[in-house]
C-alpha cells in the first residue's frame, strides 16, 4: 500500500466494516509505523482488497483485511492473507495472530483452510457487540 491508496482503501473499508472502520489518520499513521507493512490487491487500477501485518520479534498481528464484496470468493482474501503469512515468515515471526467477528463465517473458514486455530473469544469486541474470534497460525509450521 502506498500514501495514493488510502483514499479508496478508506472508502473500501467504511463499506465493509462501517462502524468499525478505520479512520484515514489510523491508516496514514500505520504507513509510517515501523514493523507495520500493508498491501493493496488491485483490478484495473481499483482496489479491491487490503491487507496489514504488525511484527514484532516471534509476534505478528493481522491489523486488518478487507476484500471488495464485488470479489469475495474469488481468492483475493486468500493472496492477501497468503502475503501476510510470508511476510511474516520472513521478519522472523513464528506465531500470526488475528481476530475476526464470529458472524463472518466465509472468512473464518478461509483462516482455518490456512491453518489457523481457535484459541478463545472476547464477547462484544465490536462496535455492533459482535464477539470476536481469536485465531492463531504457527508460522513454522507451513
Amino acid at each position: 500500500m502506498r500514501w495514493w491508496h488510502v483514499d479508496e482503501v478508506v472508502r473500501l473499508d467504511r463499506e465493509l466494516f462501517a462502524a468499525d472502520a478505520w479512520a484515514p489518520e489510523l491508516f496514514w499513521a500505520e504507513l509510517t509505523t515501523a514493523g507495520r507493512s500493508y498491501w493493496v490487491a488491485e483490478d484495473a487500477g481499483r482496489v479491491r482488497g487490503f491487507a496489514g501485518l504488525a511484527v514484532s520479534g516471534p509476534d505478528a498481528d493481522v491489523q486488518t483485511v478487507g476484500v471488495d464484496a464485488a470479489v469475495q470468493g474469488r481468492g483475493v482474501g486468500r493472496s492477501l492473507m497468503s502475503t501476510l503469512i510470508d511476510a511474516a515468515a520472513g521478519q522472523g515471526a513464528t506465531r500470526l495472530m488475528l481476530e475476526v467477528r464470529e458472524d463472518a463465517v466465509p472468512a473464518r473458514r478461509l483462516y482455518e483452510s490456512l491453518g489457523f486455530t481457535v484459541l478463545g473469544r472476547r464477547r462484544g469486541y465490536y462496535a455492533d457487540d459482535v464477539t470476536a474470534v481469536l485465531m492463531r497460525l504457527d508460522v513454522r509450521a507451513r
